[in-house]
C-alpha cells in the first residue's frame, strides 16, 4: 500500500462545499410545506414550527459532539457517520406517520447534517495556514449562509410539484450521494489520537471556553454573520405586509442578499492577498454595522422603502461575506491542536447567535424595527468581540 503523502491529504474543495450544503439546505427547505404537512397530520402551526426549531437546535448541539470526536477518531469516519444518520433520518421524515415522528426525525436529521458544517471547515483548516485557508473557508461560509436563503425556493418548488414528502426524499438522496462521494474521494486530513476520553473532551472545551481570544472571535463571528438569519425570517413580513410587495419579489430580494454575500466572499479571497486578516475582519463588520444602523434610523423615521431596504441589506451581507472567513480562520488558529473542537464550538456559537437573533426579530409588532435593531446590536457585539480578541493577542 502506498504511503500517505502530503498532496493526498488535500480534500477536494467541491466535496467540502457539498457536505456543507447538505446540512444547511435542510434547515429552511421545509418552511414552505409547513401548512400542507400540518393539514396532513392535523397538527397546529406551532407544532409544525417545532420541525424548524429542533433542526436549528440539532445543528448547534451536534457540532459540539463531532468536533472532539473527529480529533480523536478522525474527520473521515465521523463525517461518514453523520451523513449516514442524515440520510436515514431524512428517509424517516419522508415516511413519517405523525407530527411527533416528523419532529423526531428532523432532530436526528440535524444531528447528522451538522457533521458537514463542523468537519468541512476543520478539514479545510487541517492542510493550510490561516492565510491560505481563507479562500476555502470563504466558500464554505458562503454555502452556510446561502443555504437558508435559497432553501425555501427549492422547497416550494418541490412541494408544488410533488408534495411535501418529496422534500425529504430529495434530502435523503443528497445525503446518500454525498456519503458515497466522501467514502470514495475524501482522505483522512486530521491526525486522530485514537483515544476518545470524555474527560479530555471536557478539558478541551474548558480550554476553548476559557480562552478570551477564542471566545472573542467566536462570539464576534456569530454576531457578524449568522445574525442575518433574523432578517431572512422577518423578510416576508417586512416586504409583503409593511412594504406591500409580492411573494415572488421577496424571493428575488433574498436572492440579491445571497449575491451580496457571494461578492463579499469573493472580495475576501482577493483582499487577503493585500490586507491582513484583522483589517478584513474589522472592516467588513464595520460596513455591516453602518448599514444596519442606517436601516434602523430610516425605519425609526418612517422612511423605509423597498429600494433603500434592499440596497442597504445587500451591502450588509457583502460586509458579512468579507468578515466571515477571516473570523473563522482567526478562531481556528487560536488553538491549532484543537481544530476539530474549535470548529464545533465556533459552529455552535454561530447557530446559537443566529437562533437568538431570529427570536429577537420575532418580538414586537413592527418586524422591520425588530429585525434592524437586532442586526445593529449583533454587529456591535461582533465588533466588540473582535477587538477584545485582538487586544488579548496583542497583550
Amino acid at each position: 500500500m502506498p504511503s500517505l503523502t502530503v498532496p493526498a491529504r488535500k480534500a477536494p474543495l467541491w466535496l467540502l462545499v457539498l457536505v456543507t450544503v447538505v446540512g444547511t439546505l435542510a434547515m429552511h427547505m421545509f418552511i414552505p410545506a409547513l401548512p400542507d404537512a400540518g393539514r396532513h397530520f392535523g397538527a397546529s402551526s406551532a407544532q409544525m414550527q417545532q420541525t424548524i426549531t429542533v433542526y436549528i437546535m440539532g445543528l448547534a448541539l451536534g457540532q459540539l459532539i463531532y468536533g472532539p470526536m473527529s480529533d480523536a477518531l478522525g474527520r473521515r469516519p465521523m463525517l461518514l457517520t453523520g451523513l449516514s444518520l442524515y440520510t436515514v433520518a431524512s428517509l424517516a421524515a419522508f415516511l413519517a406517520t405523525s407530527a411527533p415522528m416528523l419532529i423526531g426525525a428532523r432532530l436526528l436529521q440535524a444531528l447528522g447534517g451538522c457533521a458537514g458544517l463542523a468537519l468541512g471547515r476543520a478539514i479545510a483548516r487541517d492542510t493550510a495556514t490561516p492565510e491560505t485557508a481563507v479562500g476555502s473557508l470563504a466558500l464554505l461560509n458562503l454555502m452556510m449562509m446561502i443555504g437558508p436563503g435559497v432553501a425555501p425556493s427549492i422547497g416550494s418548488g418541490l412541494d408544488a410539484a410533488l408534495g411535501w414528502r418529496a422534500i425529504f426524499a430529495t434530502l435523503s438522496l443528497m445525503g446518500l450521494v454525498t456519503a458515497v462521494c466522501v467514502w470514495r474521494l475524501l482522505p483522512e486530513t486530521g491526525r486522530p489520537t485514537g483515544r476518545l476520553n470524555w474527560r479530555t473532551v471536557r478539558d478541551d472545551y474548558r480550554t476553548l471556553l476559557g480562552s478570551p481570544q477564542f471566545l472573542g472571535f467566536a462570539i464576534g463571528g456569530g454576531g457578524a454573520t449568522t445574525s442575518v438569519y433574523a432578517f431572512i425570517a422577518a423578510a416576508p413580513f417586512i416586504f409583503i405586509e409593511q412594504l406591500h410587495t409580492s411573494k415572488a419579489q421577496v424571493g428575488i430580494f433574498l436572492g440579491l442578499l445571497m449575491a451580496g454575500m457571494a461578492v463579499g466572499n469573493a472580495l475576501a479571497r482577493q483582499l487577503i492577498k493585500r490586507w491582513p486578516l484583522e483589517r478584513l475582519m474589522l472592516g467588513g463588520n464595520l460596513l455591516s454595522l453602518a448599514c444596519a444602523a442606517a436601516l434602523l434610523a430610516i425605519t425609526l423615521a418612517h422612511r423605509l422603502d423597498v429600494v433603500s431596504g434592499v440596497a442597504l441589506m445587500v451591502l450588509f451581507t457583502l460586509g458579512a461575506g468579507m468578515t466571515s472567513p477571516a473570523a473563522l480562520a482567526k478562531a481556528l488558529g487560536v488553538h491549532s491542536d484543537l481544530t476539530g473542537s474549535a470548529a464545533g464550538v465556533y459552529g455552535f456559537t454561530q447557530m446559537a447567535v443566529g437562533g437568538l437573533c431570529t427570536l429577537g426579530a420575532s418580538l414586537g409588532n413592527n418586524p422591520a424595527l425588530s429585525a434592524f435593531t437586532v442586526l445593529t446590536l449583533a454587529c456591535i457585539v461582533g465588533q466588540l468581540g473582535f477587538r477584545s480578541a485582538l487586544r488579548v493577542k496583542a497583550a
